[in-house]
């Protein structure tokens, strides 16, 4: 039994030609990922937005919080711009840092090679422990 050789469609060659789409397509609030052996780097394009309406947060020690808030008393419209990312669990949330120049802010979070961890300390516990419910 003979099988005809794979011919993959050329409908792909289309859609994803340069003459098609000439631009590259980034969404208004876009935020590039790109890590490092030392860090992970967030960037995001953000033109005419002043540095102090700039905030980057940290949430719970698990999620970075990069957005603006536009003052309420500029005669510019708001624009607003909002992004939330998961943490891996082997940074360094104490060392983050950022910096905005010529519209673009870069978030630099530094990894940690020692792992996040929940930590009880035994002299904390009390010396007996009370029963407060039973297992059904």
């Amino acid at each position: 039994m003979d099988f005809p050789a794979f011919q993959p469609s050329p409908w792909h060659l289309l859609f994803t030609s340069p003459l098609l789409f000439p631009h590259q397509f980034n969404p208004e609030n876009y935020v590039h990922w790109t890590q490092t052996p030392q860090s992970h780097i967030f960037s995001a394009d953000l033109p005419g937005v002043k540095k102090e309406d700039i905030r980057v947060e940290i949430e719970d020690s698990i999620y970075l919080i990069i957005r603006t808030e536009a003052a309420a008393d500029s005669r510019e419209p708001r624009r607003s711009f909002m992004r939330k990312f998961r943490l891996p669990s082997m940074v360094d949330t104490n060392g983050i840092s950022a910096g905005y120049e010529d519209g673009v802010l870069i978030v630099t979070v530094p990894r940690s090679f020692v792992r996040r961890g929940f930590h009880i300390d035994p002299t904390d516990l009390p010396a007996r422990l009370e029963l407060l419910a039973r297992a059904a």
